[in-house]
């Protein structure tokens, strides 16, 4: 009862946060933890009900060795689809590389700790806390991302802001398109009398022979859109720079209001908390994204936002660390 009612106070703060600032990572690590709660809650009451779904509990525990060999197998699969389909850059072998890393890390562990040298064996101990640790964050980076990127937008934008990516031959791929069709969407839904300028954003790549904001509003012309209502943004080299330029190109045509910004699903988390850290007054909204490019790419938005916030992640680590000291030190002299 007691992580039940955890459960629905966790559930309330997280309910108050949202509201407050959806663009928060914070929110997320309430959310995971409510549902924790609440699914600890379940457990004990069926427990209590029912004795034989205790076997249950057993039984997923018994089989979580086969569930991470089984993820990895996927992962890795995943990795080959994206080798095939989309190149053989390092983002796109991030699946591949975590499914090695699922079936690796365990086995030189145990290799670690069998050697039964008390370095070894804190080391072993130290590849587990941090394992742990960033397992969890991820989690949590994880349900928030697909939480966050399921919220609709409320304000009547003054802008619909379009992040780019990469175009191929000078033209829009399906990716981009995605999310150029979504801003349409959202562009159309708005009241004709105040009909929001779409701004496509993005400036041209090494391998671009032209920028990626203007391939990107000639196809939301083409696709109907006035043209007086499209102006592109083509200076942009990350998601940032597209915030930030985007926002000035909005107040320069008289535009000073709130923005939608449209970017596919596995971007909307990271795009949403740029958007907060800049002080820039937007949503983020996601477009589909073909299904065999969602784990690399989820992957990938993982890395980058763990890069922005390094020094917390490495503060954060250093308790394990401390710990893992302590442990082999105490290993050490009891083996003396």
């Amino acid at each position: 009862m007691i992580s039940l009612i955890l459960a629905a106070v966790l559930g309330c703060v997280y309910v108050y946060l949202r509201r407050k600032d959806a663009r928060m990572l914070r929110n997320g690590i309430v959310l995971v933890a409510a549902c924790w709660f609440a699914l600890v809650g379940i457990t004990e009451i069926l427990a209590q009900w029912f004795p034989w779904t205790q076997w249950i509990g057993f039984g997923i525990v018994a089989l979580s060795p086969f569930a991470i060999v089984v993820l990895a197998g996927f992962l890795i699969s995943n990795g080959a689809t994206m080798m095939r389909k989309e190149g053989r850059s390092l983002g796109n072998l991030l699946s591949l590389l975590a499914g090695l890393a699922l079936l690796g890390l365990p086995v030189l562990a145990a290799l670690l700790v069998i050697t039964l040298n008390p370095v070894a064996i804190g080391l072993a101990a130290l590849l587990f806390f941090l394992c742990s640790y960033f397992g969890v964050v991820f989690v949590v980076f994880l349900a928030y991302a697909v939480a966050y990127g399921k919220m609709k937008h409320t304000s009547v934008p003054a802008a619909v802001v379009i992040l780019g990516s990469q175009i191929i031959n000078g033209k829009v791929p399906p990716l981009l398109s995605s999310r150029l069709d979504k801003g349409l969407e959202i562009y159309r839904e708005s009241p004709p009398e105040a009909s929001p300028l779409l701004i496509p954003s993005g400036g041209q790549g090494a391998n671009e022979s032209r920028p990626e904001g203007v391939a990107m509003a000639e196809y939301l012309v083409a696709a109907g859109a006035p043209h007086d209502h499209v102006v592109a943004e083509d200076q942009a080299v990350n998601t940032a720079q597209n915030l930030k330029f985007s926002a000035a190109v909005a107040r320069k045509e008289g535009r000073d209001g709130p923005l939608v910004v449209v970017t596919n699903n596995y971007h909307v988390l990271r795009a949403a908390l740029l958007s907060r850290k800049l002080g820039i007054p937007a949503q983020v909204v996601g477009s589909p994204t073909a299904r065999y490019f969602l784990p690399s790419a989820f992957l990938r938005e993982f890395v980058a936002i763990l890069k922005e916030h390094k020094r917390l992640h490495v503060l954060m680590c250093l308790p394990f660390i401390a710990l893992t000291a302590f442990l082999t030190a105490a290993i050490i002299a009891v083996s003396q």
